[in-house]
């Protein structure tokens, strides 16, 4: 599940575009650069715009790359942007809602960018349950946002956006590390490390056990 924020974004036609993408993409392909594995089908979680699926299946043309979102304006947005790179290893969208059944039967790998905090609680456990039934032994859940935590003192930043986050939708807001990290033990999804990354942001990397 994924929510678009009004104001976050401007539409061209079908196609959307997230001013953040081009901010992080490259941060976060840095990341997944040595985290991501030599083959296979890596399935990202509530795509947005369509741009990051875009961005990283040039940046890794070994592997397949599955985006999905439950929004049908989102999934067009994906599938306006797949048609303008026609990449051979960029499949067409498909809608899944990280809280319900989703419409994949496995993975190697999955990611998931800027849902967490604008989704319900559900949504992430629903995250974790997926990606602990698609995911091979080793395989890799990614997820990146801002995030809380106990040991560091929250940016001015980030508290401002978690209030207006939950004066949205009190759903909605900032979560803790340790509430994710223990989410997922339940599905067999392991806590692998964390990355700091540009504008307080977090990378966190989970094995599946």
């Amino acid at each position: 599940m994924s929510i678009w924020v009004p104001g976050e974004a401007a539409a061209a036609g079908d196609k959307r575009h997230a001013p953040a993408t081009a901010r992080n993409r490259d941060a976060i392909v840095a990341v997944l650069h040595d985290a991501l594995p030599s083959s296979g089908l890596m399935v990202e979680v509530a795509s947005g715009s369509g741009e990051h699926a875009v961005h990283f299946a040039v940046a890794f043309p070994h592997l397949d790359w599955q985006p999905t979102d439950p929004d049908p304006a989102a999934l067009a947005s994906i599938a306006a942007w797949r048609a303008d790179a026609s990449l051979p290893n960029l499949n067409a969208p498909l809608q899944l809602d990280a809280a319900g059944d989703w419409p994949v039967s496995r993975a190697d790998a999955v990611l998931c960018i800027n849902m967490v905090h604008i989704s319900p609680w559900d949504a992430t456990l629903g995250l974790m349950k997926g990606a602990g039934a698609l995911l091979p032994p080793g395989g890799l859940l990614y997820l990146y946002g801002p995030y809380l935590r106990d040991d560091v003192e929250t940016a001015p930043g980030n508290l401002a956006f978690d209030a207006s986050l939950k004066a949205r939708d009190p759903r909605w807001g900032l979560r803790r590390v340790a509430d994710v990290v223990a989410a997922a033990a339940v599905q067999g999804l392991v806590f692998d490390r964390q990355v700091d990354m540009p504008a307080n942001n977090l990378s966190l990397l989970f094995r599946r056990r």
